[in-house]
């Protein structure tokens, strides 16, 4: 079996993490090395269109004036309003 063959069965197998036995440490040291192999090689990957569009209507309601900006602890409320509305 090839490589390319392989890594496709490892992307569609079920991860289970035991996260309601997981600290808070834990689980962020689990998405630390996560980040780490996802960005390893990160230069071999291009962000999506929507992505250069996304960026681009933000940088034009900033020269328009009509960004808006959130203080962070504001910001980090709100987020888990959305978040704990979608669980």
């Amino acid at each position: 079996m090839s490589s390319e063959v392989r890594n496709l069965i490892v992307v569609f197998m079920p991860v289970a993490l035991p996260l309601k036995k997981m600290s808070r440490d834990e689980k962020l040291r689990a998405m630390e090395a996560l980040w780490a192999d996802l960005s390893k090689d990160d230069d071999r990957f291009e962000s999506p269109a929507w992505h250069a569009q996304a960026l681009r209507e933000a940088e034009r309601a900033m020269k328009n004036g009509k960004a808006k900006f959130s203080d962070w602890e504001e910001a980090k409320k709100r987020i888990r309003r959305k978040a704990a509305n979608l669980a």
